[in-house]
């Protein structure tokens, strides 16, 4: 097993569980149990578990949001082909507003090498376009970053946006429901996302199977804000079918 497997394991395991013990997590994954301490500390310093005497337990409330290091290494094959729908989706020449979230990440990854203007919500999606000239045009917006997330949010944000009109909003979101709208763990992610699709001419949600059927704090707006909806085949039938219903197009990988 290597070491981002074993990883994806203990972090899921503690999630699941709540709190585990060393002992437990080595009988897990066929590690050593001084392996296990190590891959505690990492994913400790990632912001991902807590460590405590003899294992680590998990840092979440219910309802809270994951942290970003942790949702990073989540379903990461999903979001790379979600990405590469959405930025095909995009036509050369177009303005891009991109949210925040890892789904948006691979996103950026793909546009940075595309002839499109892209002003992304994130600390993360700024550094990686850039990191080096090219085809894209990179817009940055003001804001204050969210703490260990990255996602630029606050009364700077939302008059950067304010100030312009895109072609293309890419969205993600913490949960999407027919019945409960877009939604999201944070009330100042929610302010950002409403307004960026207040000012762009059609939004894209990017957002894996896990997140339909699900609804979190914060309301960003009803399902029929959205024109299109790109996910995986992980995605729940019934809400697939139910957001259809509503006008929405869905785009399954």
């Amino acid at each position: 097993m290597s070491n981002t497997d074993r990883h994806k394991l203990i972090a899921k395991a503690v999630r699941d569980s709540g709190d585990i013990t060393v002992q437990e997590l080595a009988e897990l994954t066929g590690a050593s149990e001084m392996t296990i301490r190590r891959d505690l500390d990492a994913l400790s310093a990632q912001g991902v578990l807590e460590r405590v005497r003899g294992g680590a337990r998990t840092l979440l409330l219910r309802g809270e949001e994951p942290p970003f290091a942790l949702r990073a290494h989540e379903a990461v094959e999903a979001k790379r082909r979600i990405a590469a729908e959405v930025s095909a989706l995009v036509a050369d020449g177009e303005s891009v507003l991109l949210d925040s979230g890892t789904t948006c990440l691979e996103v950026a990854r793909l546009l940075r090498e595309r002839p499109v203007t892209v002003m992304p919500l994130s600390l993360q999606a700024i550094c990686l376009l850039g990191e080096t000239p090219g085809p894209a045009t990179l817009m940055l917006p003001g804001g204050q970053p969210r703490a260990s997330e990255g996602a630029l949010t606050g009364p700077l944000t939302l008059a950067s946006l304010a100030a312009l009109r895109f072609d293309t909003a890419v969205v993600g979101c913490c949960g999407l429901s027919a019945a409960d709208g877009l939604t999201a763990y944070d009330l100042d992610d929610s302010a950002v996302k409403k307004a960026g699709i207040a000012v762009a001419r059609r939004t894209i949600v990017a957002a894996d199977g896990g997140k339909l059927g699900r609804s979190a704090f914060a309301y960003v707006g009803p399902s029929t804000l959205l024109h299109t909806l790109v996910t995986d085949s992980t995605a729940p039938a019934d809400e697939v079918a139910a957001l259809e219903a509503a006008g929405t197009i869905v785009r399954t990988t």
